[in-house]
């Protein structure tokens, strides 16, 4: 019945949209004929856009046809500029003037590119993707939907990436990735990408590039590739403001301003935000079954948690002359979370009861994410393209938690074996890089680049736990569950790799050299270990270039550093007969990735993906039994943590499309399917696994002629394959309907997210000779929400930025997620 009634109010909607009507207005007819100067031959399926001078906005767009031929129309009695972009080709901008009712703009030769596609300052104008030698670019501001969603929602549209039912990022089915901002690492996703880029507006956001085959010059670091989020930047003499406002039925509201500044030789971008993560209540579940004994364990309860989220960043330039660039960027990202779960946890064998608890489990949590950077970039008179850059960022994000554990309602669960407690855990990273960097034109085809590189980086834990007495009722330390750990690494690399580019073929081939040094301390067991090693990283890009397609090849190895997540000894028994910790003895894994891919952008483009990547101490969330006994008494716990185990392969084919129906409708379609492999020994047992995970999004819009647009987003995302269990699958609905105002300058929007439940449910299973597992989690799944994007002030071209700067790529990026916020 529901989504009958559903189905019928959009259908009312659009029918109440589509009669509206509107009184005739002269119209305008230009035409032309767009030729390739090289061939002297129509160049068909050049994007053709009229462009108002006033609001540098998009009024009517098309492509042209086979024969080059295009006609568009618009309303007269304005002037006009004519836009043209096409792959390989420079972008042409022609003034138009007439007083007519037509206008023959004849024959437009367009010039053959020796460079990639540049930015434009016409957005609707632009190609939404574009392939390169080796990464893929989405064009965020290109998409209608930037107005409305977030950046995570825009991840969903963007080739090989997905987010699935718990907002987890992935790149081509894995985890094992590196997230850089303006090609930097930063603190800012450190922890939680997913996070943050819920909370972000899309219109912050200029591309997503996904880097599949990262040259020499990048970390080493990131099995599966690198993805780099462009912000926006646009200016010139002038300003530009933008609000965003959300208002979303489950999460709450959240704000966001941001703008840029040209002022002379002085550029400022900026964006900042605030708002909530709501105020949520769900459900959980926890079933074991135990082969030795016998042991049956059911847990169920709730979680509570609410939070509130803050952001910010801003990036300066100034030009001391046309040679020498200063820049610097400061950003920071806060969460504070508050939580509660009540649990009840029962064990029975056979029927029989064996012990029972009530645990009541409060705490908060807050993380903070800053980056500060500076470069100096100096350039060569005889050569514009020749640079030499210099660079130093700081970055530091501190991670706290503390949670408070009371049980009541004992049965056979003594104060002996797990008193009430509280743990508290102070953990984080600061990193210290210096970075050198060259480039420069041997010849016309030839460049070079070279750099040097040094990461100086602090994780550190210090952790405890208090058991509180049960005749002082008074809280005191316990010994065995208290350290300060301390993990240095440091790694110094140098880099070569030059680029082949002639008129039909672009090569690009590189090596890297890197050392790390690495130091875990105990500090109070008076431990440490001091392992180094050494690896020599290459890297092959190949791309054949056709009118409108191209076919690329790609080969590397990454390195996958483990994380502060990973190597954190802090034993996390929020949940005591379920408790996690990391392993400081995890080595770095080795992964060998080869790509091939074939990409149009015609009309309807497409992009064909084909990979196969491996790895041999592949690095797993694993788990086991441990049997403890503290004062005569023995409990078996259920322990997860990381371990190096055995091989990984992964064989991946994807498709993206986008196809424009009519001028109004279009249509796009992002997918992925993988075969993967698993084995590996752990606690005496040989563990093998393999299955396909896959995901496809679709999304359709229509576009209606007075501004109103509808927008509907569908998806569906396999669950994981692990060393010993999977997960179930999600699957994605939301319907979008703007409204644009003001000469386009106000957007307000209307979404609905999943409206068919109010909740999902997510099942992960663990299964080993020992004993099989369950979990389930319930998460909000429906969510209505309101948005409004206004903007205004007046800046075209860009604000100057230096063209290498630190790019911290090397250590494991995270797959983490939580709630989405629409």
């Amino acid at each position: 019945m529901k989504r009958l009634l559903l189905l019928a109010f959009f259908c009312y909607l659009s029918a109440t949209v589509l009669a509206q009507t509107a009184p005739p207005i002269p119209m305008l007819t230009v035409k032309g004929i767009t030729i390739d100067s090289t061939a002297n031959k129509p160049l068909g399926y050049v994007t053709v856009a009229l462009i108002d001078p006033a609001t540098q906005q998009s009024v009517k767009a098309g492509l042209s046809k086979d024969d080059g031929s295009f006609v568009l129309k618009a309303p007269a009695g304005k002037k006009y500029r004519l836009s043209l972009v096409s792959v390989g080709y420079k972008d042409k901008i022609v003034d138009l003037n007439s007083s007519g009712d037509q206008i023959d703009a004849g024959k437009l030769l367009m010039q053959t590119s020796s460079k990639q596609l540049g930015e434009v300052s016409v957005t609707a104008s632009r190609p939404l993707m574009k392939q390169e030698v080796d990464r893929i670019s989405y064009d965020i501001q290109a998409d209608p939907d930037s107005k409305a969603l977030s950046v995570l929602d825009m991840m969903r549209k963007v080739p090989l990436l997905t987010v699935d039912g718990n907002d987890n990022i992935q790149l081509k089915g894995s985890g094992n990735y590196k997230i850089l901002i303006n090609g930097k690492e930063s603190a800012l996703v450190a922890r939680n990408p997913s996070d943050v880029l819920k909370s972000m507006p899309a219109t912050n956001i200029e591309k997503i590039e996904v880097i599949t085959t990262p040259p020499a010059k990048y970390d080493a670091e990131g099995l599966a590739g690198i993805i780099n989020i462009i912000t926006k930047k646009n200016g010139d003499q002038g300003y530009n403001i933008g609000f965003n406002s959300r208002f979303n039925s489950v999460f709450g509201a959240g704000y966001n301003l941001n703008g840029t500044l040209k002022q002379g030789k002085f550029g400022m971008s900026f964006f900042g935000g605030f708002g909530s993560n709501g105020d949520l209540t769900t459900t959980f579940s926890n079933t074991e079954s135990i082969v030795v004994n016998h042991n049956n364990i059911v847990q169920d309860g709730t979680n509570e948690q609410k939070g509130r989220f803050h952001y910010g960043g801003t990036e300066l330039s100034y030009e001391l002359d046309s040679l020498n660039l200063l820049t610097a960027s400061l950003n920071i990202f806060g969460n504070k979370q508050d939580q509660r779960s009540l649990q009840q946890s029962n064990t029975d064998s056979l029927g029989i009861a064996k012990q029972a608890y009530y645990l009541d489990n409060g705490g908060n949590g807050s993380f903070t994410g800053l980056d500060a950077s500076i470069n100096y970039q100096l350039g060569f008179k005889k050569s514009k393209d020749r640079l030499l850059t210099f660079s130093y960022k700081y970055s530091y994000s501190p991670n706290k938690q503390f949670n408070d554990n009371v049980f009541t309602d004992r049965f056979n669960y003594p104060y002996g074996l797990v008193p009430d407690f509280q743990q508290y855990n102070d953990a984080g990273n600061k990193d210290h890089t210096i970075q050198i960097d060259y480039a420069s034109p041997l010849t016309k085809q030839i460049s070079i680049e070279a750099g040097a590189k040094a990461i100086l980086r602090n994780n550190y834990s210090n952790y405890h736990v208090d058991d509180r007495d049960t005749v002082s009722q008074k809280y005191a330390t316990n010994g065995l569950l208290t350290n300060d750990f301390n993990y240095h690494q440091d790694i110094y690399s140098v880099y070569n790799s030059y680029q082949l580019k002639m008129e039909k073929w672009t090569g690009k081939a590189g090596l890297r050299l890197e050392y790390t040094g690495l130091s875990a301390d105990f500090i109070s067991a008076g431990v440490s270990t001091a392992p180094s090693y050494a690896n020599l990283i290459p890297s092959v890009s190949l791309q054949r270039s056709f009118k409108t397609s191209s076919i690329n090849f790609g080969y590397t190895q990454r390195i996958q550093r483990p994380g502060i997540q990973e190597l954190n000894p802090f034993v996390d028994q929020s949940n005591p007969t379920f408790i996690s910790t990391g392993n400081p003895k995890l080595k770095p894994e080795l992964d060998n990735t080869f790509e091939l891919t074939y990409s149009n952008f015609t009309k309807n483009s497409i992009n064909l993906g084909l990979s196969y990547a491996f790895s041999n101490n592949s690095i797993q969330n694993v788990s086991n039994l441990l049997v403890e006994t503290v004062n005569g008494k023995k409990d078996t716990v259920t322990n997860t943590t990381f371990e190096n185990l055995g091989t990984n392969k992964t064989l991946g084919l994807n498709v993206n499309t986008n196809m424009q129906i009519t001028k109004e409708f279009t249509l796009s379609l992002n997918g992925q399917v993988n075969h993967i492999w698993l084995s590996g020994t752990f606690d005496n047992h040989m563990y093998h696994n393999d299955g396909f995970t896959g995901n496809a999004f679709g999304n359709i819009r229509y576009k209606f002629p007075d501004g109103f647009a509808f927008s509907f987003n569908a998806g569906y995302f396999s669950g994981n394959v692990n060393l010993q269990g999977s997960s179930s699958p999600f699957i994605f609905n939301q319907y979008l309907i703007s409204k644009d105002f003001l000469s386009k300058k106000l957007t307000i929007v209307l979404v609905a997210n999943n409206p068919y439940a109010k909740y999902n449910t997510f099942k992960s299973t663990i299964n080993s000779a020992d004993f099989s597992q369950l979990s389930v989690n319930q998460n909000y799944y429906r969510s209505l929400a309101f948005r409004i994007n206004f903007r205004f002030g007046k800046l075209n071209g860009d604000i100057k930025k230096n063209e290498h700067g630190i790019e911290n790529d090397d250590t494991k990026g995270g797959n983490k997620g939580s709630q989405g916020n629409g």
